[in-house]
């Protein structure tokens, strides 16, 4: 399938991944912002392994939406100029948080004395526990999830100035009716 199929929309995989990382994205920022108000015990317990665990299917989604992405490139941008430039720039920084935020938060957990865990299956330990490590991963995990709310409220904003506008530019990302397949 050429990049030409979808000149005017992203290729079906493009966008379906989108909403499932969409959906997964605000779950996790959602458990993650609840969880740690819990009492300690087994119900924060499984919620933490929960975000873990999920955490890590993030991570690979977002590496398989970077590799989908080089296979089936993006439709050229409708917007020119300034506004062209703040949207690359935009889900570039998108991509990086999508990356750093479930890196972090298995760096962090890497650096505890506990077993990481994903779906109850034990993964190698990389390091030895350090709570300095802990806490700057941990630091780490927090400031890039703050910012990517901070800048999901913005994408979700230029999508909604975009449907206003009914420029088209939202309707590239919907599910639907893809062109070429």
């Amino acid at each position: 399938m050429s990049a030409g199929a979808h000149a005017e929309r992203y290729a079906l995989p493009a966008v379906l991944l989108h909403w499932l990382q969409a959906a997964l994205v605000l779950w996790l920022l959602w458990l993650g912002w609840n969880m740690v108000e819990l009492p300690k015990g087994a119900e924060r317990s499984a919620a933490y392994a929960l975000h873990k665990s999920f955490g890590l299917v993030a991570l690979g989604l977002v590496l398989l939406r970077l590799a989908v992405r080089r296979l089936l490139p993006p439709p050229a941008p409708l917007a020119a100029g300034h506004e062209a430039r703040l949207a690359a720039a935009a889900h570039r920084l998108l991509y990086a948080l999508l990356l750093a935020l479930p890196l972090a938060g298995y760096l962090a957990s890497a650096f505890t004395p506990f077993a990481m865990k994903i779906f109850g299956v034990e993964l190698p330990r990389l390091a030895a526990p350090d709570a300095a490590m802990n806490a700057f991963f941990k630091s780490v995990h927090l400031v890039a999830g703050w910012s990517l709310v901070a800048l999901l409220a913005l994408h979700i904003a230029a999508a909604a100035r975009h449907a206003l506008r009914r420029d088209g530019t939202l309707a590239r990302m919907l599910p639907g009716r893809v062109s070429g397949n």
